[in-house]
Formats: C-alpha cells, structure tokens, sequence
C-alpha cells in the first residue's frame, strides 16, 4: 500500500518552529466558549507571613488536576515530615485505621523500618535541629519505640 492510500494525514499543528519562532501556517488554537477567562483580582497588601503551622491551599485530584475542591495542606519541614513517619509507623502497628476505616493488621516489619529510619534522620541531624524540632523526633521515637514493643511483645 503507498504511502497517499493509508486513509489519513498528519498535520502539524505546533505553533512554533524548531527554532523557536512563530509559524504562519500554524492554527490558532480554539477558544473555549463555555467560561470567560478570570480576571486577577485586585491585590491586597502585603501582610505578615502565616505562622508555620498554617496550613498551605492546594488543590485536590492529584496531579495534573484542573481544580475541584479545595483542601488544606501542612507547610513543607522536617517536622511535618517526622510527623508523617510516625503516623505511617502507627498504621504499621495496626494503632491508626486504614482507608475506610478498616483496621489493619500489624506489619511490623515496616513498623521497624520506619522507626530506623527516624532514628537515622535523628542521628544524621543531631546538632542541627531547633529545639522544637529536636524534642518531636525524641519523644515520636520514644512513643513509637514503646508501642513497638506493646504489639510485638
């Protein structure tokens, strides 16, 4: 079968040329007729930054999502993250209920791995927490150690 007999073409609708510069040739890309463009709202002033225990806006659906609902986020630290360890840790231990609600059988060797590796972030930033954040990662291992010895027995 030749090449001019498949039964369809390629077009190239890019915009732009391997360089970089506009095409003529090119299609303009088709309005959406169903909702006007947003028009940025006028700017408030500048005001103090949010304490760091503000959570920050983000949008759900995962990624690539286009909006939808709105939900919070904590901020982006280390102890967000030491907090997020010891959560996953409890529902290892089978203390926290998984999706649905359902309780979920021990995994303790997950329990353990995660709680080494809160012990190794511990050792790897000793000297360079502040003390909040020192006191969150002694007393999460210390409650996670103990509840680890509870379940294992």
């Amino acid at each position: 079968m030749s090449e001019q007999e498949k039964g369809f073409t390629v077009k190239d609708r890019r915009r732009f040329d391997s360089s970089g510069e506009a095409r003529g040739d090119a299609e303009p890309e088709q309005e959406k007729a169903q909702e006007p463009k947003p028009q940025p709202e006028p700017q408030a002033p500048p005001q103090e930054p949010a304490p760091k225990a503000e959570p920050q806006e983000q949008a759900t659906g995962g990624p690539g999502s286009q909006g939808g609902r709105r939900h919070q986020l904590p901020p982006v630290d280390f102890s967000g993250l030491i907090l997020s360890l010891a959560h996953a840790t409890m529902m290892h231990l089978g203390q926290i209920p998984g999706p649905g609600g359902q309780p979920m059988p021990p995994e303790l060797d997950l329990a353990r791995h995660t709680i080494d590796t809160i012990a190794m972030l511990q050792e790897k930033t000793k000297g360079n927490l502040d003390p909040e954040e020192k006191k969150l990662i002694d007393t999460a291992l210390v409650e996670l150690r103990m509840a680890f010895v509870q379940i294992a027995g």
